[in-house]
């Protein structure tokens, strides 16, 4: 068990690292600014659907790949650090293609949106299999929960920051169109690039190793047995691929209200703003309850909220564009939940001696990730933003029932 020192280094570092990197996805949040500026750059919804497969799904199309290769090595910082330097590249290239090309040629800026998202999301892939990693090597089981709601309390309170910043971009006497979207992208490349400076202060401790000389092929043929023999990893990996459905909607809410209430710009700062508030009340409470409740209860409730999100937004969008913003509140405290419940909990349930295999496992089979964005996409194309809600919202309901049935 780590000592009181050692701890207290642990979350200054990760508090460093947590703080700059919510300053910097607020210059990219994934369901206001980006959503954004993908539909000033394309109004085709299958494209927006396409680059969120990549998106979300690139992570765990190779995480099995990482983690068959990351499991021989004791140390996986450098994997971390790796990860979050090519993010901060992507970051360069969306902030240059947007400058150049989004007026010019806003075709060629969206085909190379596709390459710096690729870059983005894969990066993510091992970089999260080292971060989870680190974490759980550093901390003991009963140390996360509240290490987590912190850390995301942390990063919470420097979103403000950033959606004030993202909200004085986007202005009306702001910055003009692109330059706005490339200032952003701009500032989120110089916030990772610090925020990567807090984990050099970390020593890492060695860890155990597998020691077996299985090539790739050999060791996918032994994920079935894997998931036999640990039906509790199993039935974490289908409800969180379920789950995923609240993950997929999540972009569209932003591009819901322009197409329905008309909103410009000057929204996309109240609604971050919205959303920031719901993450940081929310922390307090995620992290109060999930020392009372455990990470299994205070999961179902977040997938719960999750379920709710869909109607609420069809509910509130006939009240206008100010009322739409509570919206985002909620939403808000929906992805604090993710991060401070889904984790901890995965990392309660599988083995300490194969926790990098187990990752990568739970990764790669994250499939519904890389497809759900474009079933989203299409299902609004054609039948409409209230089916494609209502669906979401039954899908996730039946995600909680299989968390709940689960012994």
């Amino acid at each position: 068990m780590a000592d009181k020192k050692s701890i207290r280094l642990t979350y200054i570092s990760f508090g460093w690292h947590s703080f700059f990197l919510a300053l910097t996805m607020s210059m990219i949040d994934f369901n206001t600014v980006f959503p954004s500026l993908i539909s000033e750059l394309s109004k085709s919804k299958l494209i927006f659907g396409a680059l969120y497969a990549i998106l979300l799904g690139a992570p765990n199309i190779f995480n099995m790949i990482f983690s068959h290769h990351m499991r021989k090595h004791h140390y996986k910082k450098k994997y971390l650090l790796l990860g979050i330097y090519m993010r901060g590249f992507s970051f360069l290239g969306m902030s240059l293609s947007v400058i150049f090309f989004a007026k010019s040629n806003p075709m060629l800026a969206i085909t190379l949106f596709f390459l710096w998202i690729f870059i983005f999301s894969a990066s993510a892939g091992f970089a999260g299999i080292a971060y989870s990693n680190l974490i759980a090597k550093l901390l003991s089981t009963h140390e996360r929960g509240q290490f987590y709601a912190t850390k995301q309390f942390v990063g919470s309170t420097a979103s403000i920051i950033g959606g004030i910043v993202i909200g004085k971009i986007f202005k009306n006497s702001g910055f003009a169109y692109p330059y706005n979207y490339g200032i952003a992208l701009f500032i989120g490349f110089a916030g990772l690039v610090i925020a990567s400076l807090g984990f050099y202060a970390i020593k890492e401790p060695s860890s155990e190793i597998e020691t077996d000389d299985y090539n790739f092929l050999e060791f996918l043929k032994q994920v079935p047995e894997i998931l036999r023999n640990n039906r509790k990893f199993l039935n974490f990996i289908i409800v969180e691929n379920i789950s995923s459905f609240s993950l997929m909607i999540l972009p569209f809410y932003m591009v819901f209200a322009k197409d329905k209430l008309g909103v410009g710009k000057n929204y996309i700062g109240k609604y971050l703003m919205f959303q920031i508030s719901g993450m940081v009340i929310s922390n307090l409470i995620w992290g109060y309850f999930i020392k009372r409740k455990g990470t299994k209860k205070m999961t179902g409730d977040c997938i719960i909220i999750g379920a709710i999100l869909p109607i609420l937004a069809i509910i509130l969008s006939n009240f206008g564009a100010n009322i739409y913003s509570f919206l985002f509140f909620i939403i808000g405290f929906v992805m604090s939940g993710r991060r401070i419940t889904f984790e901890p909990y995965l990392l309660d349930i599988i083995p300490s001696n194969r926790r990098v295999t187990f990752l990568g496992i739970r990764g790669t089979l994250n499939i519904l990730m890389i497809i759900l964005p474009l079933i989203g996409a299409t299902v609004i194309k054609f039948f409409g933003y209230y089916t494609a809600f209502l669906i979401v919202s039954g899908v996730m309901f039946f995600a909680y029932y299989l968390l709940r049935k689960e012994n």
